[in-house]
């Protein structure tokens, strides 16, 4: 069992390096620490509280599973964080490229994965047409985050099904509630 931990974990860490190896590409550093902000807490919330605000029907009602989502889906992220303290990769892997100040919890699951996954989902699931543009929007927030070494790849799978989850529950939430007129 430890043998197929370590594998994995070795598969994982070639996956991570193969990604964070082009850090030093200028162009890609440009699209990374931009895409990475849209999972940050500022932009998730911000968009969602502006789509609530400024939407009517259902397209308000799913911008409130939206936040619902987004709020709910990082109980289990701090939960989780503190139960399984992961370092984050820059500081166990040696030659890792990463950002000046970069942040100092633990890195599993990836919170802002989540949250854009939290966001985008409801979006998905009512629009189907929007995946085509969400889906690759959160799959580069994501890609971000090991991009810039500060995240393995399964602090971001784990967040991808974690924000979807969530994001899934509060949109069925909201038609059993969708009655209401908002």
């Amino acid at each position: 069992m430890m043998s197929l931990l370590r594998a994995c974990y070795d598969f994982e860490c070639r996956i991570f390096q193969e990604v964070n190896r082009y850090f030093d590409n200028k162009y890609l550093n440009l699209f990374f620490r931009t895409i990475t902000q849209i999972g940050g807490a500022a932009f998730t919330i911000g968009t969602v509280l502006i789509m609530i605000i400024f939407s009517t029907s259902q397209t308000r009602i799913t911008a409130i599973a939206s936040a619902l989502a987004l709020l709910f889906s990082h109980i289990p992220v701090s939960i989780v964080k503190k139960l399984y303290p992961r370092k984050r990769p820059y500081l166990m892997l040696e030659k890792t490229k990463f950002p000046a100040n970069p942040l100092e919890d633990h890195s599993f699951p990836s919170g802002h994965t989540t949250a854009i996954f939290s966001v985008i989902m409801p979006f998905v699931i009512h629009i189907p047409i929007l995946a085509f543009a969400l889906i690759p929007l959160g799959l580069c927030v994501g890609i971000s985050r090991i991009y810039l070494g500060l995240h393995y790849p399964s602090d971001v799978i784990s967040g991808m099904i974690l924000g979807s989850s969530v994001a899934g529950f509060c949109y069925d939430l909201s038609g059993i509630y969708g009655g209401w007129t908002i």
